[in-house]
């Protein structure tokens, strides 16, 4: 927390993405930091010790949103992380969520009504 107001990093290479994520988040009370690439949100990450991670599943490189969640886990198994998706329903045959550690998944585009609850739930549980 920062200000009182959860920080939420949401990592995708998409701007509209990252558009979009900020003005629901802020307008909601909630702090965004960005990231543009897997490399930039493990820096980012490291830095800014959010409470809850968004990450996209394809960014600069197939994996990319993978391996970034591998490592985050490592640094703080307990961070919620949601991975953010526009394959729809095929995304499990490519990832296992619970190898994986997350949170959850969210299909672009963000619908902020279903963001807004899912994030509040997590949210809810890191504070118990």
């Amino acid at each position: 927390m920062k200000e009182g107001k959860f920080v939420i990093l949401c990592v995708d290479d998409d701007p509209d993405i990252l558009l979009t994520s900020r003005t629901v988040l802020e307008a909601n009370g909630f702090l965004m930091e960005e990231a543009r690439s897997a490399e930039e949100g493990l820096e980012t990450f490291k830095a800014v010790r959010p409470d809850l991670v968004l990450v996209d599943l394809m960014m600069e490189e197939v994996d990319a949103g993978k391996n970034l969640v591998k490592e985050i886990k490592l640094i703080d198994p307990d961070v919620p992380v949601l991975m953010l998706s526009s394959v729809g329903n095929s995304l499990s045959q490519s990832v296992d969520y619970q190898d994986l550690g997350l949170a959850g998944v969210l299909q672009k585009p963000i619908d902020p009504p279903s963001f807004l609850s899912l994030l509040r739930a997590k949210l809810a549980k890191k504070g118990e």
